[in-house]
């Protein structure tokens, strides 16, 4: 297990290398720059900003130098502010980690919930709630979901709140459950976990209905097995093998940042300020924040692929 995770970290080194090349490359290649606008600079403010950014060296330079100072750990410098981008990144994961981790939570409960009842019930009532929500769920994006929320619960019954984050803004504010206002966190959270919920149930309630027809589930029942202690016990842990392979993509897409919901309510995420730096041709910001979506998605699938070892002792890593 050891040698093969100490692999998989090797392997993440070239991943990374090959997302920043081709991230450098592709906005290198758009035409115009971090300071191009309407009405055109003066040739000496330009070619300050440009030397200000290594932006005046020739396109191999500037490449080798950013793959020189990112491995020392110096993402360079945003051209919104003149902030380093480690401090951008520092300052805006912490929301966007929240609200991923708020969404992920509450999509594996309902969605585990929902497909482990539907297939308990098979074409029972629970199991017709279970499929329409699943295709609900899987048919109305999260931003139709989020204007539907703020609609019915914001607008026409002011149960809750939009616009603005309602938890925290660093690590150490976090004291208490006090510190969150959830009525400006429940729109948001509920409308990015719609999908992967609905993703989940499907897949859970096909793995769970696969494995009730095993043959050690019928002669569990047998036996006298009581009903839930053999859901519990064996029908649930079997078919968390391809509920786990969902999991790891779903989590690293909500913990790297909802894009669209941060930018609709307002939340001050890393997802929000990506889109700004797209906007503003910020390449630093651009390419620090590619390059820690990337290695969090590929921490997720090692992670999913231990956790298989752990669900499942059948499966050994060498």
């Amino acid at each position: 297990m050891l040698a093969y995770t100490i692999r998989r970290l090797l392997w993440a080194i070239p991943v990374l290398w090959a997302i920043a090349t081709i991230t450098f490359l592709l906005m290198h290649a758009v035409p115009g720059g971090p300071f191009t606008q309407d009405k055109t600079l003066p040739p000496a403010t330009q070619a300050a900003l440009n030397r200000r950014y290594n932006l005046d060296e020739p396109l191999p330079k500037q490449y080798v130098l950013y793959l020189w100072n990112g491995m020392q750990g110096d993402l360079g410098l945003s051209v919104k502010g003149d902030q380093e981008v480690s401090d951008v990144v520092r300052r805006t994961f912490f929301v966007t980690a929240q609200l991923g981790a708020l969404g992920f939570l509450l999509a594996v409960l309902v969605g585990m919930t929902l497909g482990t009842l539907s297939a308990l019930n098979h074409n029972g009532p629970l199991d017709y709630l279970g499929v329409a929500f699943a295709t609900i769920g899987a048919s109305v994006p999260h931003f139709i979901m989020g204007a539907f929320l703020v609609i019915v619960f914001a607008v026409q019954l002011s149960w809750l709140d939009v616009l603005g984050w309602g938890g925290p803004l660093k690590v150490g504010q976090i004291t208490d459950l006090g510190v969150y206002d959830y009525r400006k966190l429940i729109i948001p959270v509920v409308a990015v976990s719609t999908l992967p919920a609905a993703f989940i149930a499907r897949i859970t309630r096909a793995s769970v209905l696969e494995v009730l027809s095993q043959d050690y589930i019928r002669t569990a029942r047998a036996k006298g097995l009581r009903e839930r202690r053999g859901v519990l016990r064996h029908t649930i842990k079997n078919a968390m093998i391809p509920v786990l392979t969902l999991m790891g993509p779903l989590f690293a897409g909500l913990v790297t940042g909802s894009f669209i919901i941060e930018t609709m309510f307002g939340i001050p995420g890393l997802g929000r300020e990506s889109i700004r730096a797209v906007i503003a041709r910020d390449y630093n910001v651009i390419m620090g924040t590619t390059l820690l979506f990337t290695f969090i998605v590929v921490m997720s699938n090692l992670f999913v692929d231990l956790m298989y070892a752990v669900v499942d002792p059948r499966i050994r890593y060498s």
